[in-house]
Order: structure tokens, then sequence, then C-alpha cells
């Protein structure tokens, strides 16, 4: 893995189904690829899906515990551990950059499957040191893309800054059975919109998605997916590299893409 350059990039990643975690396909083992050819942080700044709680919070504990935040799925997935250090003091660094806004310190949170289900393909020794920050679900998304402006220079100081929910996510029309579900026309549109939208650095109809109409109405029903790729984008710079290095759709109604911004 390439030593550490003077910016790290900020990566977005579609997390999917749980099971992910377990399985080899072409979204999994597009994270190993990342984790094998992106700079070694030395930490990294999570923003998961899952922790989508009524305050701004960062896990500030010495060792993280795996928290299996779901339920109906394999014995084999509750038996998973993702024993990742944590960083106080990066937990601490955070809390000064988002100051005077008050960022709970905790200790009772950890890693949830948001962050271990791709993690465990990223960097698969746990060697990299993992914090987490919630998402504070009484702010609108302009609060979140400012939350990831003010988080960029972590992005100078070794930390991979990390989103991981889905750009589409809408598990009422999500064909959780065996047979293979096509993609719905409106989650096609509406990743399609997202995608051409980072990709030109226009932030601001991304910010106000409910605007773009009924097509985010279906991929969006409800936003905590979609805000951390708000984080990221708000830690990005004008100008810099944009891609997409995993792609697809899950059960029809779930997007896998991820979003990277930064070489």
């Amino acid at each position: 893995m390439p030593d550490t350059p003077a910016r790290l990039p900020a990566l977005f990643l579609g997390h999917g189904n749980p099971l992910n975690a377990l399985q080899s396909n072409a979204c999994t083992r597009g994270w190993a690829a990342l984790g094998a050819t992106l700079p070694r942080p030395r930490a990294v700044l999570a923003v998961s899906a899952h922790w989508y709680i009524g305050a701004t919070a960062v896990t500030a504990m010495a060792q993280p515990r795996t928290i299996h935040d779901f339920g109906g799925f394999p014995q084999e997935l509750f038996a998973v551990r993702y024993p990742a250090r944590g960083d106080p003091a990066l937990a601490a660094r955070v809390q000064s950059l988002l100051a005077p806004l008050a960022v709970q310190a905790d200790h009772g949170w950890g890693l949830d499957h948001g962050t271990w289900s791709v993690l465990c393909h990223v960097f698969p020794a746990a060697d990299v040191p993992v914090v987490q920050l919630s998402i504070d679900e009484t702010q609108p998304p302009a609060f979140h893309y400012e939350l990831g402006a003010r988080l960029r220079p972590l992005r100078e100081e070794g930390v991979l800054l990390l989103g991981s929910g889905d750009i589409v996510h809408n598990l009422h029309a999500y064909a959780w059975g065996r047979h293979p579900q096509a993609p719905y026309d409106w989650a096609l549109r509406f990743e399609e919109r997202v995608r051409g939208a980072v990709a030109s650095g226009e932030h601001a109809p991304l910010i106000d998605y409910p605007a773009l109409g009924r097509d985010a109405l279906l991929a969006v029903p409800t936003p905590e997916h979609y805000l951390p790729l708000l984080y990221v984008l708000g830690a990005g710079l004008p100008g810099e590299s944009v891609s997409f290095p995993v792609e697809g759709m899950d059960g029809g109604s779930v997007s896998m893409l991820a979003v990277q911004l930064g070489a």
C-alpha cells in the first residue's frame, strides 16, 4: 500500500446488504482493490448511515466494539468481529474542528455495520484505527455538507474521511427474494443525476436533493443513507479528480455506487 501523501482522498461507499461483509462479489472485490491501492491512512473517520441520532457525537474509546445492528441474518454474520483500535486523539481533533458546535465524546457506541461491513474488505487486517462520527437527524442537509467542509483539514493529516450509505436506498421496493431484479428506472435516473452533479462539482442540487422531484423521493425516502455522501462532498476541493471505483444496483433499489474525491 502506498505511503500517505500530502492529502488523502475522501471516499463514499455504497454499503448495501450487511451480508456483503461475508461475500465475494464485484462490489466487495472493488472495496478490496481500493484498500490495496489507496495511500495508507493513519486513521479512518467514518460517517455511517447507521449512527443516526439527535446529536453530533464522535466515538472516543480506545477499543470500539463491533455492533451487529440488524436482525434476521445468519448467525455467521453476528459472529463477525472487526477489532480495529479507536483513536481518542482523533476524536478530540474532530471536536476541535467542529467547535463551537457541541460534539459529544461517546464511549458507548462503537463500529456499526455501515463501517465494518466495508472496512473488513478495505482493511481486512483491522490495523488502521477507526473513529465514527454520528449524523444528527435533527439537522438539514446543508448542515452535514458544512460539517464535511470543516473536517477537510483531516485529509492533510493522514485521515481517510469515509462516508458509508447508499445514494439510492428504498427497502420498500427492494427485491428480497432469490430472483434478480432489474434496477428500477427511477433508481437509475436518480443515481445518474447524482453521478453527473458530483462529476461536474455541482453540489447545490445534491444538498437540496428533495427539489430533484419524484425520483429523489423514491430514491431517498429517508435521509440517513444519503447524508454520508454530503460529508464527503463537503470535504472536497474545487477541481480535484472524481472517480466512481465501484458501481452497481442491488435488489433493484439500492445503489452500490462509490465516489472517490482525489487520487
